[in-house]
């Protein structure tokens, strides 16, 4: 759901004009919306968690000199028709995961980090007036 939408369903509940069996159809719209939004996630969390295994499995496979290291990822990649199937995709796949790599790297060094240890607090003044 997209920022805008939020807000249009945030004006439609702050509309006097708007009737109980409305809002009871947006909450009904906002629940399956939700819901959708729940086995989605779990889907992605299941694919991440194949192809982390593979790697890790091909990382292991590779430690201990296995013949096939690939083995493993390149099953996870298949299932998912994600093979690169000529040179031109390979070339095309390492450029996509340079450029990814480069970007992450600037979006890693943008994001400022929070300071670590105890919060301080901040004093405005000793008092406050009030508007008359």
């Amino acid at each position: 759901m997209t920022r805008s939408e939020f807000d249009d369903i945030r004006a439609f509940l702050a509309d006097e004009a708007t009737h109980a069996g409305d809002l009871l159809r947006v909450a009904r719209t906002l629940i399956d919306d939700l819901e959708h939004a729940r086995m989605r996630e779990a889907i992605l969390r299941t694919h991440y968690l194949r192809l982390l295994t593979a790697a890790r499995a091909t990382v292991a496979a590779d430690a201990v000199e296995a013949p096939d290291p690939l083995a493993f990822l390149k099953h996870e990649l298949a299932e998912r028709g994600q093979l690169p199937e000529d040179g031109e995709a390979v070339q095309r796949i390492l450029s996509d995961a340079r450029t990814a790599a480069a970007l992450l790297a600037c979006l890693e060094d943008a994001v400022p980090q929070r300071p670590r240890g105890m919060r301080l607090r901040r004093c405005v003044g000793m008092r406050r007036t009030l508007p008359r």
